[in-house]
């Protein structure tokens, strides 16, 4: 019997239709200087190339190669929302992944245009708690019963898995999404998910019956609970995982994060690629005979352009430009652009030329960079600086439409990025920052539930005594001004509640518990997702179909193409965690 099991891995997450490089920002310092650094990293035609690269490798050494999607594929560009998914399913089946597990946004749009996706692509797309058995396999687009999809075995309750010969042995897959879908995303009422750590436990217990010890969880549940689910379940080779954005590694000379590329817990390593295929994943693992991590080698490695821009406090030359380069050269885990030329004819070809119309609309000059941050910080006491102009976008096109409107909500969620100055164009609009073509919903409700949903919509996005859906549910206003103080106790700890009056950026009255008020938000928001269930106690809602959230950004810009005035803050909040936590 072989001693030791080698595992040749590569593994994305979370690209969000980001074919092409993205743009990246480092912050670096070479001898007393310190330099801001722009370049694009990433996209699928690099990708293909490292892919194609590392599976060459694996081949001529004889070790078995597998290449993990970690899920969310969809959204985020305007490839998503001019192709819905057929320009995904035509990249992705030129890089060949083993299997991809679904992600939230993967279905945004119900399970029609996951269906279609999944009938394009040539791989395995895994979803082993998502429960298809009331599903109506009458309707258009359905999901069920379609042979590339492994989702819930309902009469057996484990998820269906993939498995691959590895080496004398026999490795299995298994993925696994987060069973909170209903809440932050928008499946078919008849598809549900169930516990996602509860299946893997009997699935996994189910494979050790079968003697099969190799074991993968591709899983989108974000790096939290993937550490629970390897604390919680003994026999775990290894996690790949998504949903979080968590950039693993070593990156603190680029001024970003500094967190262990393959966390091990109770004996599992976990693994997570970053965002916006602006990384790609390679590692070499050894297991031994029972399935158990030996020895794990690799990282993220950003994939950069040749030609980068260079600031400072200082004028920057050529001397500046060559040492950045020697360092960036010496990074282990900096690779350049290479690319493959097939890929990348096909997104310049085929995909590009519909799109490109739309990058040279401008639509506003910005003055400064606005940064968009899900939660409130230090550096950012008020949150977002971005997410509060779309709020206010949404209240103001929507007062044109009906007078009566007193105020928008939006969830930080559904605004996708920062933006930078210069020059803002429609496809950064719809491509990027508000990639959601959600129709807005006008409704009417009493001050109570306000209080009520605005509470809850904080707890949910910090966890703050409820088992919450994400950063994403954070809520973001015009003409709603919010104390929120996550140290009292729940039900009080929204304590002050204040509307704007009309006409009046000034003025500020308490908004009463009895009193009706009207409102704007999403269909997204309004349907009670994310910890915002107390908006379906408005007495009405009615949706504005002919006006959605990017349209409404986009006429508001239009209208008043200048976001540097100023208005009183709206979001005054204070953590439940100490300082420095």
């Amino acid at each position: 019997m072989k001693q030791s099991y080698t595992l040749s891995l590569a593994h994305i997450n979370d690209t969000h239709s980001n074919f092409e490089p993205s743009r990246v920002q480092f912050n670096l310092t070479v001898g007393h200087l310190k330099f801001d650094m722009t370049s694009h990293s990433g996209g699928y035609a690099r990708i293909g190339h490292h892919i194609a690269k590392a599976r060459q490798a694996a081949t001529e050494a004889n070790t078995p190669f597998i290449f993990l999607h970690g899920g969310d594929s969809f959204q985020g560009t305007l490839y998503f929302s001019h192709f819905k998914g057929k320009a995904n399913a035509h990249l992705l089946n030129l890089l060949a992944p083993d299997a991809m597990v679904i992600g939230n946004h993967d279905i945004d749009e119900g399970n029609a245009t996951l269906a279609e996706f999944a009938k394009q692509i040539d791989f395995p797309l895994l979803a082993g708690n998502m429960d298809l058995s009331q599903e109506d396999i009458n309707k258009p687009g359905c999901l069920r019963g379609l042979p590339n999809l492994l989702d819930y075995d309902h009469e057996l309750k484990l998820a269906k898995y993939l498995v691959k010969p590895f080496h004398d042995k026999t490795l299995a897959i298994i993925g696994i999404t987060l069973d909170q879908m209903k809440e932050i995303a928008r499946p078919d009422p008849d598809t549900h998910f169930v516990d996602a750590i509860a299946t893997t436990a009997r699935t996994v217990e189910h494979l050790k019956q079968q003697g099969i010890k190799h074991i993968i969880v591709l899983s989108h549940l974000g790096l939290d609970q993937d550490k629970r689910l390897a604390a919680e379940i003994d026999g775990i080779s290894l996690i790949v995982g998504g949903h979080t954005h968590t950039l693993q590694g070593d990156f603190r000379a680029l001024g970003l994060s500094n967190m262990p590329y393959g966390e091990v817990i109770n004996n599992t390593p976990i693994v997570h690629a970053g965002k916006y295929a602006e990384v790609v994943g390679l590692a070499q693992i050894t297991f031994d005979a029972e399935g158990k991590m030996l020895t794990l080698n690799g990282g993220n490695y950003f994939m950069l352009d040749q030609h980068f821009v260079l600031s400072a406090n200082v004028a920057v030359n050529d001397t500046d430009y060559r040492a950045v380069r020697q360092q960036l050269n010496h990074h282990p885990h900096i690779l350049w652009d290479e690319a493959d030329a097939d890929i990348a004819g096909v997104i310049r070809d085929i995909y590009k030329p519909a799109i490109a119309e739309m990058e040279n609309y401008v639509i506003a000059q910005v003055p400064k960079n606005l940064v968009h941050t899900r939660l409130p910080s230090k550096s950012l006491p008020h949150g977002s600086q971005i997410a509060p102009w779309v709020s206010r976008s949404m209240f103001q096109e929507a007062k044109l439409v009906d007078p009566r409107i007193n105020f928008a909500l939006h969830n930080a969620g559904g605004v996708r990025q920062s933006v930078s100055q210069g020059q803002l164009t429609l496809a950064d609009v719809m491509g990027q920052l508000l990639p959601f073509e959600l129709p807005l919903v006008k409704y009417e409700i009493q001050g109570q539930f306000l209080y009520q949903a605005l509470e809850s919509a904080i707890n949910s996005a910090t966890n703050n005594s409820v088992l919450g859906t994400g950063a994403g549910s954070f809520p973001y206003t015009y003409g709603l001004r919010y104390y929120y103080d996550g140290r009292r106790p729940l039900g009080e700890r929204l304590f002050r509640l204040e509307m704007m009056q009309q006409g009046s950026q000034s003025l500020w009255q308490t908004v009463e518990y009895e009193s009706l008020y009207m409102g704007v938000s999403t269909s997204y928001t309004a349907a009670g997702k994310e910890g915002y269930h107390p908006l379906l106690q408005a007495r009405w809602q009615e949706s504005m179909e002919s006006l959605t959230l990017p349209q409404a950004f986009i006429r508001f810009l239009k209208r008043s193409p200048n976001l540097s005035d100023l208005w009183s803050q709206h979001v005054h909040y204070t953590s439940h965690r100490p300082r420095g936590k």
